[in-house]
């Protein structure tokens, strides 16, 4: 395939209002083609009304957990299973599964994990095994989908990197997609009303997903804006 496609995908969507609204303002007015949804939250049921009238594709953000980088490792902010077994973590993603197709009234277009917890095990196989189910991309795991997860305003230890969710920065992304699929990673939002390790760049990344001069390179350049709607139906 010689043609450059993007799907741009909000993560944590139904995590808190302020996520909400960032999410919709970047589909409205931005360049957010997909979303994927925390079932477990309380304003989830917000965003799955909005999804399902509008035009937004979503899939379902598995959440087992977040966990911050301290004193040289890694510490569980919250975590859903004391003890991730196999068994209890296929009955847990399980359940998450169910309470999406309950919100939404359909399965998701695409599946990936919160803190990309999928890409260790037992929770890789898991969601391998459901998205072969389900026929479905799961990020980082479907070879005709390239993943970039480089439009993000922190270290892989949580240290800040504000110049990395600029425009300048989008746009140099955009510059290198190669011919194919890509999906591009983000997490807009308004407000900082919700305890996570990733706040405050929420705010930077929605004006950037909504600024005119991303659109105009996209153009440009000759890259094609789809969902992974689009994709499940071509595929």
């Amino acid at each position: 395939m010689s043609q450059r496609v993007l799907i741009v995908n909000a993560d944590d969507f139904g995590r808190s209002p302020g996520v909400n609204k960032g999410v919709i303002q970047a589909h409205e007015h931005g360049v957010v083609t997909s979303a994927t949804l925390m079932v477990r939250w309380p304003a989830a049921i917000e965003a799955a009304a909005y999804a399902r009238r509008s035009s937004l594709s979503v899939g379902l953000h598995v959440d087992l957990g977040e966990w911050i980088y301290r004193d040289g490792e890694w510490q569980p902010r919250y975590e859903v299973l004391s003890e991730p077994s196999e068994d209890a973590v296929a009955e847990e993603i399980g359940r998450q599964l169910e309470r999406f197709e309950a919100l939404m009234g359909r399965p998701p277009t695409h599946l990936d994990s919160h803190q990309h917890v999928h890409r260790r095990e037992p929770i890789r196989t898991a969601l391998i095994e459901m998205a072969l189910k389900l026929a479905v991309p799961l990020r980082h795991y479907t070879p005709y989908v390239r993943y970039r997860g480089d439009f993000y305003g922190q270290t892989a230890e949580g240290a800040p990197l504000p110049d990395a969710i600029s425009v300048e920065k989008l746009i140099n992304i955009l510059k290198t997609l190669p011919p194919g699929y890509t999906e591009l990673g983000c997490h807009p939002g308004e407000g900082e009303d919700l305890d996570s390790i990733y706040c405050g760049e929420r705010a930077a990344e929605l004006r950037v997903l909504c600024d005119p001069r991303v659109r105009v390179a996209i153009k440009a350049i000759g890259i094609e804006l789809r969902s992974f709607l689009h994709l499940s139906k071509e595929q």
